[in-house]
């Protein structure tokens, strides 16, 4: 079943508008990349840690939603660490952490269909041959996939620990993408029955 990672809350945080969130989550991705430094990073990781804070968000929130990147920060830190030094292999994974952070704290207080709501409206005014509710609903899919996905990754973990195969990487990432390109068969099948061509 595809379910969003909304958390339900009634702060400030969830009771913002999808478009503010997510202008705000562009000005800080974008500021984190235009203002090159420590002092960007932390300033946006504050502002990021008090967005959590705001929202009643808690530390286990902001580790469930930087787990899946662990290994590819762990690899970019290590290739910046060869590359160049500690402080700059620290610096651009930290940037990569807050931008993260910030996109899962959009997500988590944001429902999918507030999401697709956000869209519509501001697609509002782009010319008629734009297709609205086409883009509205492929962009909804696309933010109930990522929680689908985690849990397809835990299950098929959970299967290969049982098999002692839980450290092969190929036996985690083969049978992942096959239920992947599956699931999204068997969802582009009822989009075209339903006419979403």
């Amino acid at each position: 079943m595809l379910t969003d990672l909304y958390v339900f809350g009634d702060s400030a945080v969830h009771r913002a508008r999808p478009v503010v969130k997510i202008a705000g989550l562009v000005v800080l991705c974008t500021s984190v990349f235009v203002f090159e430094g420590w002092p960007s990073v932390l300033v946006g990781g504050a502002l990021v840690a008090a967005g959590f804070a705001l929202a009643g968000l808690r530390l286990r929130h902001a580790v469930a939603s930087i787990r899946p990147a662990f290994w590819i920060l762990a690899a970019i830190f290590a290739v910046q660490l060869v590359l160049t030094d500690l402080l700059f292999a620290g610096f651009v994974v930290g940037r990569f952490a807050v931008m993260i952070l910030g996109a899962a704290l959009v997500t988590l207080t944001t429902k999918t269909s507030e999401f697709v709501d956000g869209i519509h409206a501001a697609l509002k005014h782009a010319p008629g041959w734009v297709p609205k509710e086409q883009i509205a609903l492929a962009i909804s899919l696309c933010l109930r996939f990522i929680p689908l996905v985690r849990t397809m990754l835990v299950e098929v973990r959970q299967a290969q620990q049982a098999r002692g195969l839980d450290r092969n990487v190929l036996a985690l990432l083969v049978p992942l993408v096959v239920r992947t390109l599956k699931t999204a068969d068997e969802v582009s099948q009822a989009l075209y029955a339903r006419s979403f061509d």
